[in-house]
């Protein structure tokens, strides 16, 4: 008997406790991924082993695990020599920002990562292995094919710069010179021990070719890191989970290793889709954990625990990639999603269904880059995936390691970035399934004590100065560009990395000592600085993404020059902002506030905008939508029957907020899924009820689908309102890969007027022009502008296809006066409606010159 999970064979194990049988591992594996006619027979006759053993659930353990408050590993950069920190008056210094009186010239910095190229074309590297010998013929378990492109070029990571550059960038870092330069120095004595030690990061950053389950020639090797363990066996279902068959033994370094010999056949001795776990002889008990660098974990269904698996499909059925990464575009338009409920229907959706039904709506949405969340295995659903337990293993919840991959592949031939959302900042506190007390100890991979307790998300806290943290979460990192092929990083929880505080209870009001003090974790950044290195310098088109709400500055500056690294920042702040603003009457509602808020990011730091993420859908939130329209929508989002005033100030005001947001937000731009079209309601993961420690009840939903799943039906749908407000979001995004307004240098607000209640600024070659007044539209208006010409409207907010009143002539014909006007040297007249965004763009800009229009080539007489 076996049981089905997304085309995976689980198969029912009869119970051991009370099991008379004698086994070896010639009768004793089953596979969730068996293969008919497959032969158990071994090199070598191991004698035969009671069966009698632990049941490989920590429930069923006799001990209970017990934290120990101790601290096992120091911080790596206090064990190197450092000068000390001390901390000075800092002064009250404001961020650089974005003035919107200037015209803004922002030109990129220049990539401090550069390629080499060898005669072959090969890649030059080292590794430094634990067990030099088994690493001449080990082999990554379950690598594909790859796609090695003509263009290809050997990468190296860069080694430091000086890190002095950013005091010229900006100046008024130069009074925390002492942090920074104390920041900087970590980060290159970290590059000299790693490249003393480990043959540089290149190989520190390819742990997973070491640890966890390798395969070579002759059989299978296993390691894992437990220094504290006194004993640990490798134990599932090839061996009938048998703690005494496959004891390992301990290196000085803490790692424990075992090696299985192939079958007699050549056949791994563990078959494919196995289930494995290892048992460690802990502090705090005995405790059988799933592997910390698993590649696939499943549970089964009416179990509570997950189950490693050791994933090694055979050549045939490994997903072989197509098609080439693309290029990473000057702007990026990401489309946030989450794979399990992006089904119209209350269920978990899954990675093919995602790749056939939701990313071709993607491409036709204009976007250019896909943000997917969950990724990790994490145990519970509801976390979103920021829980995870198996760092690098993709979610069986949603189908296999290969379906995955086929999903990527197919973004890639439509032209799409894939972001992970990847998160290092935390991990799931469960001690079952996760990391948690891997060896009996809460020290282990994470700070000790309260330091690695994240009382608000109840999770695990890593610490980045330890020497294996380091290797485990740089490899990961590498791990998910290398063998799936995505594109680039989210980089969740960021600020919570970077503070010891977590910007728990903080207010940054832009004072520069809040950033450069002794509540900065530097471990912290100094890792986010190597993650950093690794990601751009063996993957120079990779996009890395930082989820920080501080404002840190140097964030997004080359590291080379003594920033942080990353391409952009999340701008957080904006969706806050507008949440504060929609809580107030229109009256209320101040243009200069707006425009600051979108405005207000740090010269040549790069961000990605967003009116409203995941957060603002989630339950107990509000995303813009309900915000502005609230019960309304459930009953005069129909087209056959009359709208109210909320519906029609609701859908002109999300129409605005978005594309303003676009505008002027940053270099870059989010949507999450469903709200390109005003997403209905809020997001609710199934759930039961919680009981709290102090007896209260938290009600759950009765484990509920129906608000975790995205109607994206409603959008399409041509008889609901719905579908204008999606149709003004793909104009939108079309726009933008038309004229690259987003990444344009030239930027200038030329008007913001309270009274009018008008802003108007220029973004590249186009002119924007938001009329927020509620009731009041304005004829021969007067917009400044700097180039002289014909102008022509090339979006209009108020466009009857996009839910508006057709009130603007879309063939009217603009020309310009001299004469300066808002600081401008030009003009032209428009007619501006209340509650409408309308953007101009110079005729010839928008359509090709008629016949009569071009000008004759020269005839020889």
């Amino acid at each position: 008997m076996v049981y089905t999970i997304l085309g995976i064979r689980f198969p029912v194990v009869p119970s051991l406790h009370n099991s008379s049988f004698r086994v070896d591992r010639r009768t004793a594996s089953l596979s969730l991924f068996l293969r008919k006619n497959s032969s158990r027979k071994t090199l070598a006759v191991k004698s035969s082993h009671d069966s009698d053993s632990l049941s490989s659930a920590i429930a069923e353990s006799d001990k209970v695990l017990i934290p120990q408050d101790q601290d096992n590993s120091a911080s790596l950069t206090d064990q190197l020599e450092t000068p000390d920190i001390t901390s000075e008056d800092a002064q009250n210094l404001e961020n650089l920002t974005m003035e919107d009186e200037d015209k803004y010239n922002i030109s990129e910095a220049a990539s401090s990562y550069r390629q080499i190229e060898d005669g072959q074309g090969s890649v030059v590297s080292s590794l430094v292995d634990v067990n030099i010998q088994a690493k001449k013929t080990s082999i990554s378990v379950g690598r594909e094919v790859k796609i090695v492109s003509d263009e290809a070029k050997p990468k190296i990571i860069p080694p430091p710069g000086t890190g002095q550059k950013i005091y010229e960038i900006d100046p008024s870092l130069l009074a925390h010179r002492e942090h920074l330069d104390f920041r900087y120095g970590q980060y290159k004595r970290l590059r000299d021990e790693i490249n003393k030690h480990e043959g540089g990061l290149d190989a520190f950053s390819r742990g997973y070719e070491n640890f966890g389950f390798t395969r070579s020639a002759t059989g299978i090797t296993y390691r894992e890191w437990a220094p504290v363990a006194k004993s640990a066996a490798l134990i599932g279902d090839f061996n009938n989970w048998n703690p005494n068959a496959d004891v390992m033994t301990r290196n000085e370094f803490g790692v424990w290793e075992i090696f299985l010999p192939n079958n007699v056949d050549g056949s791994p001795p563990i078959p494919h889709g196995s289930r494995v776990k290892i048992r460690m002889d802990t502090p705090s008990g005995i405790k059988d954990s799933i592997p910390a660098w698993i590649k696939f974990s499943v549970q089964a269904p009416g179990e509570i625990p997950y189950s490693g698996i050791y994933y090694d499909p055979p050549e045939e059925e490994k997903y072989v990639f197509k098609h080439p990464q693309p290029k990473r575009p000057k702007s990026l338009r990401i489309y946030e999603s989450h794979i399990g409920m992006s089904s119209p229907e209350p269920k978990i959706n899954t990675y093919v269904n995602f790749r056939d039904d939701v990313l071709p709506r993607i491409k036709r949405l204009g976007y250019n880059a896909v943000q997917i969340m969950a990724i990790q295995e994490h145990s519970y659903y509801a976390s979103f995936g920021y829980h995870v337990t198996n760092f690098f293993a993709p979610s069986s919840r949603f189908g296999t390691p290969e379906e995955l991959k086929s999903l990527i592949d197919r973004a890639h031939e439509l032209g799409l970035l894939v972001l992970m959302d990847i998160v290092h900042s935390h991990a799931s506190n469960n001690t079952l399934d996760g990391l948690n007390m891997f060896d009996g100890t809460d020290s282990h991979y994470f700070y000790p004590g309260s330091r690695g307790y994240h009382w608000m998300w109840d999770s695990r806290l890593f610490n980045y100065g330890s020497w294996e943290v380091l290797r485990f979460l740089l490899s990961n990192a590498r791990w998910w560009l290398d063998e799936y092929k995505f594109d680039g990083f989210r980089f969740d929880g960021v600020t919570s990395m970077m503070y010891t505080h977590h910007g728990l209870q903080v207010a940054f009001t832009g004072n520069y000592s809040e950033y450069f003090g002794y509540a900065t974790d530097v471990d912290a950044v100094v890792y986010l600085m190597l993650a950093n290195d690794v990601i751009h310098g063996l993957f120079p088109e990779a996009v890395t993404i930082g989820e920080d709400v501080s404002g840190m500055p140097t964030f997004c500056l080359p590291i080379q020059d003594g920033g942080v690294g990353f391409d952009y920042r999340l701008h957080m702040a904006i969706a806050d902002k507008w949440i504060e603003i929609l809580k107030k009457k229109d009256e209320d509602w101040k243009m200069g506030d707006i425009v600051h808020s979108l405005t207000n990011r740090r010269w040549l730091e790069k961000c990605v905008a967003y009116a409203e993420s995941h957060d603002q859908a989630l339950v107990g939130d509000k995303t813009i939508a309900f915000w502005l329209m609230d019960k309304d929508m459930y009953d005069f989002m129909a087209l056959d029957r009359p709208s109210t005033p909320l519906i029609d100030r609701g859908i002109a005001l999300h129409k605005m907020i978005r594309l303003i947001t676009m505008g002027l937000g940053g270099e870059g731009y989010l949507n999450f899924m469903g709200n390109e079209f005003g997403h209905p309601e809020w997001i609710d993961f199934p759930r039961g009820d919680q009981h709290l420690p102090t007896g209260a009840i938290v009600p759950g939903n009765n484990y509920s689908f129906d608000k975790c799943r995205r109607r994206f039906d409603l959008g399409d749908a041509d008889y609901l309102r719905y579908r204008g407000m999606q149709e003004f979001d793909q104009a939108m995004q079309h726009l933008e890969e038309k004229f690259g307004f987003m990444t344009a240098e030239h930027q200038y607000i030329s008007r913001k007027n309270e009274g009018d209640r008008i802003i108007v600024f220029e973004r590249g070659k186009l002119i924007f022009v938001f009329n927020f007044h509620w009731t009041n539209s304005y004829s021969d208006y007067r917009v400044g502008c700097l180039t002289p010409g014909k102008y022509k409207i090339v979006l209009d907010s108020d466009d009857a296809l996009f839910g508006g009143f057709s009130r603007l002539n879309h063939v009217a014909e603009y020309f310009t006066s001299e004469g300066w006007y808002d600081d401008r040297p030009r003009s032209f007249l428009i007619y501006a409606p209340s509650r409408t965004a309308v953007v101009y763009a110079l005729a010839d800009e928008v359509e090709p010159a008629s016949a009569d229009e071009v000008e004759p080539e020269p005839v020889d007489p």
